[in-house]
C-alpha cells in the first residue's frame, strides 16, 4: 500500500494529461494569449478542481461509514474510474474553435473565472471526482488525515502539471496532432482503468479482513 501522498501524486498525474476543454484551452491561451494568461487560466482550473473535490467529499463521508457502505460505494467508486478510463481510451480527439472562447476584454480576474467556470461545469468531471472521493475514502475509512494527504497530492500535482503546460506549450505546439492526442487518450484510459481495478481489489481485501 502506497503512501497517500504518493497515491495521490500517481493519481495527480494521471488525470493531469486529459484531453477535453480544459486542456485545450489551456493550450491555446498559453500560444495565443501569453504565458501569464495561461497560468492565471491554470490556477482558475485548480481552484475548479479544488472546489468539486470538497464538495464531493463532504457529501460522500456522510454516507461512506456506514457498516458494509464502505464496500458498496469503494466498488461503485473504482467501477466509475474503469468507465471513465474505457470512455477516455475510445474517446476521439479534435482540434477546433469550440474549445476556445474569445474574450474582448482579458484581464486576471477574466481568466481565473474562465478556467473555473469550464471546469466546473462539466458533468462528466463531477462523476469523475464522486468516484474518486468515495472509492479513496472507502480505503482510508474515517482516516481524515491520509484523505487530506492524498488530496492534496492531486490537486497540488495538477496544479504543477498544468503550469508546466503552459510553459511548453510554445515549444510543442507543432507536434500536438491528433494521432499524439489519441496517444495521450489511450495511456490515460489504460492507467484509469487499472487504477479503478486496484481500488476495487483494495475495498474487497479490506473487507474480507474486516469481516
Amino acid at each position: 500500500m502506497f503512501h497517500p501522498l504518493l497515491e495521490g501524486v500517481l493519481l495527480g498525474l494521471t488525470i493531469a494529461i486529459l484531453t477535453g476543454p480544459a486542456f485545450f484551452t489551456l493550450i491555446q491561451t498559453s500560444i495565443h494569449r501569453g504565458l501569464n494568461s495561461g497560468l492565471l487560466l491554470a490556477m482558475g482550473i485548480f481552484l475548479s478542481d479544488a472546489a468539486l473535490l470538497m464538495l464531493c467529499y463532504l457529501g460522500a463521508s456522510q454516507i461512506i461509514y456506514e457498516g458494509q457502505n464502505s464496500l458498496v460505494f469503494g466498488m461503485i467508486g473504482g467501477t466509475i474510474l474503469v468507465i471513465f478510463g474505457i470512455v477516455t481510451f475510445r474517446r476521439k480527439v479534435h482540434i477546433d474553435n469550440e474549445y476556445v472562447q474569445q474574450i474582448r476584454k482579458p484581464g486576471p480576474v477574466t481568466y481565473i473565472l474562465k478556467g473555473f467556470l469550464l471546469n466546473f461545469a462539466n458533468p462528466f468531471l463531477w462523476i469523475f471526482w464522486m468516484g474518486v472521493v468515495v472509492g479513496i475514502t472507502s480505503n482510508f475509512g474515517v482516516d481524515t488525515t491520509s484523505i487530506y494527504v492524498f488530496f492534496f497530492g492531486i490537486l497540488a500535482t495538477t496544479l504543477t502539471t498544468d503550469f508546466l503546460k503552459c510553459f511548453i506549450s510554445h515549444k510543442i505546439k507543432q507536434y500536438m496532432n491528433l494521432k499524439i492526442l489519441a496517444t495521450i487518450n489511450h495511456v490515460v484510459g489504460i492507467s484509469l482503468v487499472l487504477f479503478g481495478i486496484v481500488l476495487i481489489f483494495r475495498v474487497l481485501v479490506n473487507f474480507a479482513g474486516l469481516a
